[in-house]
């Protein structure tokens, strides 16, 4: 008989078979780890995580007395850019500065007595409604309320 150190030959073949058998899953699982690992920050840049809206129920705007007559201030509202116009007979009126067509930021244009998008040439009056270019719809208007020395804006109900 042989001694209890060696092995017959099948064992050891069998042992041969089991190893190789471990090193490719662990080579295959190393492989998957580093793909994982490339993939995953282009998944997350691609589809970026939910950020909830900051709920911004009012802002001040300016001062009263900061917007000279026939001029526009953009200003933050919330975590959008809204514009706050004090139009030629001395009224403030107040609107979302995101254009209805592709999202661009719009501004007050005092020569043409318009809100204007630069992106597509979009025009609206100044009760915030299209009224040439591509914008599909008019300008969500936000309410005006001065309280104090502050020009308070709020979303219209």
């Amino acid at each position: 008989m042989s001694s209890l150190s060696e092995k017959p030959a099948d064992a050891r073949q069998s042992t041969a078979v089991s190893r190789r058998g471990f090193f490719e899953w662990a080579l295959g699982t190393g492989i998957v780890a580093l793909a994982g690992a490339a993939i995953y920050p282009l998944v997350r840049f691609v589809i970026p995580p939910k950020v909830p809206e900051a709920k911004a129920s009012s802002a001040v705007a300016a001062k009263v007395g900061e917007l000279a007559v026939n001029t526009g201030k953009i200003f933050r509202f919330g975590k959008d850019p809204a514009l706050l116009i004090m139009t030629s007979d001395g009224k403030y009126r107040a609107f979302s500065a995101i254009c209805t067509h592709l999202d661009c930021t719009v501004q007050y244009r005092k020569d043409f007595g318009v809100i204007w998008c630069a992106c597509h040439n979009g025009k609206y009056d100044l009760n915030g409604r299209n009224i040439s270019g591509p914008p599909p719809r008019p300008l969500d208007e936000l309410r005006v309320v001065i309280q104090g020395n502050d020009i308070l804006i709020s979303k219209k109900a």
